[in-house]
């Protein structure tokens, strides 16, 4: 998967990311890059973006509540990542590679 970049600027969510559940292994890398002082919470669901109407979202369990440059990974599938900026002004940059496709 090439690079995909979604950005959040002031309280809110930004677009959804998919990733592609056929990938083996499920490997998934994301770094956040800010700018200002945003907190943000790298979020996950399980739920098809696509053909849910509200999917439910689950914090990542380690980049949540930050405040700072942070990275993290997922190794178990999800089926859509975004970045959500509760508090704070500025910006949080989700960049997100997936191992396996090109």
């Amino acid at each position: 998967m090439r690079q995909q970049v979604v950005s959040q600027t002031g309280v809110g969510s930004s677009a959804v990311i998919p990733m592609n559940l056929d990938s083996t292994p499920f490997n998934v890398g994301f770094g956040v890059v800010i700018s200002g002082d945003p907190t943000y919470t790298v979020q996950h669901t399980f739920d098809n973006p696509w053909t849910t109407t509200v999917p439910v979202w689950f914090d990542h369990p380690t980049v949540s509540g930050e405040v700072a440059n942070a990275d993290g990974n997922y190794a178990f599938p999800v089926a859509a990542i975004k970045v959500a900026v509760t508090a704070g002004t500025g910006t949080a940059t989700l960049t997100v590679i997936q191992a396996g496709i090109t």
